[in-house]
């Protein structure tokens, strides 16, 4: 198992498509809760979420971008881009 980090960022004017959205992204977060180690939306300058960041455990890139996929926010079109990169802590508790 691996950590990978996906740093989704919105794009321009979806907050309302994210809140519509919401429910279900959080439903489909939390029945693979266990693959989560930190989860979160960004925030812009004015404090409204503009994104979201995830460090994930999983067997290989593929499995974190087969999460990403299938998120609800993916699908609805919320996401401008995202990047996922392999992730390795040195400070803090996720190790």
């Amino acid at each position: 198992m691996a950590l990978f980090m996906l740093a989704c960022f919105d794009k321009p004017d979806a907050l309302q498509l994210r809140m519509a959205t919401r429910e279900a992204h959080l439903a489909y977060v939390r029945e693979l809760a266990d693959k989560v180690k930190l989860a979160g939306p960004m925030l812009d300058a004015g404090d409204q979420m503009a994104g979201s960041l995830f460090v994930l455990e999983c067997a290989d890139r593929a499995e974190a971008e087969a999460f990403n996929a299938n998120d609800p926010y993916q699908k609805a079109g919320v996401f401008e881009r995202v990047e996922v990169r392999g992730f390795k802590v040195s400070i803090g508790g996720l190790a």
